[in-house]
């Protein structure tokens, strides 16, 4: 069955960076326009990046333009999320999913915290 784990996230202080990787299994993983996601308290879930395929054309959220970037690696059926740059509204759970909608469930997503 479609499985996607989310890992990577942490406490990190503003200005800091993290990576995160989104595993994904259960389906033809590089037929899929993945995204990355994010949903913060009380907030509803937002696409903050997304990749194509096969050519990897990518797009992103005003919010985070400039500071991330999305990659991925159709070998290991993985997505990246680079985070440069983190400000406190970067805090969230980030998940990975297609775009549009979504494949399966969502997976357990991984928490960033952006505090001093």
């Amino acid at each position: 069955q479609v499985q996607l784990v989310e890992s990577g996230g942490g406490l990190v202080q503003p200005g800091g960076s993290l990576r995160l990787s989104c595993a994904a299994s259960g389906f033809t993983f590089s037929n899929y326009v993945m995204g990355w996601y994010r949903q913060a308290p009380g907030k509803e879930r937002e696409l903050v990046a997304s990749i194509g395929h096969p050519g990897g054309s990518t797009n992103y959220a005003d919010s985070v333009k400039g500071r991330f970037t999305i990659s991925r690696d159709n070998a290991k059926n993985t997505v990246y999320l680079q985070m440069n740059s983190l400000k406190p509204e970067d805090t969230s759970v980030y998940y990975c999913n297609i775009v549009p909608g979504i494949l399966g469930s969502w997976g357990q997503g991984t928490q960033v915290t952006v505090s001093s």
